[in-house]
């Protein structure tokens, strides 16, 4: 099996998000791409985050029908804070009889804070890394990224076009369709009124309007009841 994990916080998720994660699907034919939002993202704790079932809810809502996209709550079942190298290492050891091969998808500029998360030297090495560029960005080499100790035990392997490391697993980096949508911007306009129409799916552009979502800054998660 092959699957990638595309993790964020998705508050909310928008078109940019489906439609790059359709296009590394096809990139990698992948069987499958899981989406992982985090609870309580390390570098936004001090952020309002809209609770974990309204994200929850507008991600199944987005991916329904397509039959390769699939939902994970696993970071809001663990307790603390949301760290990706123990999401990574929970779905390696519950698949591990089924020779997973695990992709963990995220942007050019999550990639490039990458020295900033927890472990990050380890979740390196434990699975494939397929980063998300926008048209025109030039790579460079992994020195400036990882740092060149690090970075001299990834080598470039022309036929996978990634850099291949010790463990077996390859940093890729793949351009795709870049949509200028931000959650960020979504957020704002909902809050002001504005329309979000093609932004994001019908069905949760309903579902944002309906429980009056981003209208106020200070939803913290455990926040508002849910509406039924």
């Amino acid at each position: 099996m092959k699957w990638g994990l595309f993790g964020g916080t998705f508050d909310p998720i928008h078109l940019g998000h489906l439609r790059c994660a359709e296009e590394m699907l096809e990139i990698f034919d992948l069987n499958r791409i899981v989406f992982v939002p985090a609870s309580r993202p390390p570098h936004k704790i001090e952020a309002a985050i809209t609770p974990f079932y309204h994200r929850e809810q507008m991600i199944r809502m987005a991916i329904e029908g397509n039959q390769a996209f699939s939902f994970s709550d696993v970071e809001n079942r663990r307790d603390g804070t949301s760290y990706s190298v123990e999401t990574v290492e929970y779905i390696l050891d519950k698949y591990r009889l089924e020779n997973l091969a695990l992709y963990f998808i995220l942007g050019q500029d999550a990639f490039h804070a990458i020295r900033t998360w927890k472990e990050w030297e380890r979740l390196l090495l434990l699975c494939h890394f397929a980063v998300m560029t926008r048209p025109g960005y030039s790579n460079q080499g992994l020195e400036t990224i990882i740092g060149p100790e690090l970075a001299s035990r990834f080598v470039y392997n022309k036929r996978e076009q990634g850099f291949l490391g010790p463990t077996g697993h390859t940093i890729y980096f793949r351009e795709v369709t870049f949509l200028d949508i931000s959650s960020s911007n979504i957020r704002r306009r909902a809050k002001e009124s504005a329309g979000i129409r093609y932004l994001v799916t019908e069905d949760v552009r309903h579902y944002i309007v309906k429980n009056s979502l981003y209208r106020d800054e200070r939803q913290l998660p455990g926040g508002p009841t849910p509406s039924q």
